[in-house]
């Protein structure tokens, strides 16, 4: 694995721990932070796995066309676009106000993340 790649994996886990444990946090669960981290967690995922491919990117934050770059490396992930542009919509969104997250809100976040950050770690060879 590349060293870059390295990197973007472990800020991807330290995003996809903190999306988790503001999901959870007992009292006070900051739901706007666990869909927030949720989106960055999936972002550095999929752009590791660009960049383990060889592949550059733009910056953007739209998950969908990140995806898009992805998928002639991962032709099966094109299964996951309806989730990740969600999760993109929400990850931008409560970042302003006028839009608050809920409990289901970082549950379906957390959860979309989790599956990109499994399916990300086992095409790289890596535990999940």
């Amino acid at each position: 694995m590349k060293p870059i790649t390295a990197e973007w994996i472990a800020k991807a886990e330290g995003d996809w721990l903190t999306a988790q444990r503001e999901a959870q946090a007992t009292p006070e669960p900051n739901f706007d932070a666990a869909v927030f981290h949720a989106q960055q967690c999936a972002e550095k995922y999929l752009k590791a796995r660009l960049i383990e491919g060889g592949l550059e990117f733009p910056k953007t934050h739209d998950l969908g066309a990140i995806l898009s770059l992805a998928t002639p490396l991962e032709p099966a992930w094109e299964a996951l676009r309806q989730w990740v542009n969600a999760l993109t919509d929400m990850g931008i969104e409560v970042r302003y106000p006028g839009v608050t997250a809920d409990a289901d809100d970082a549950a379906k976040a957390v959860a979309t993340a989790t599956e990109v950050r499994e399916l990300v770690r086992g095409s790289m060879g890596l535990p999940t």
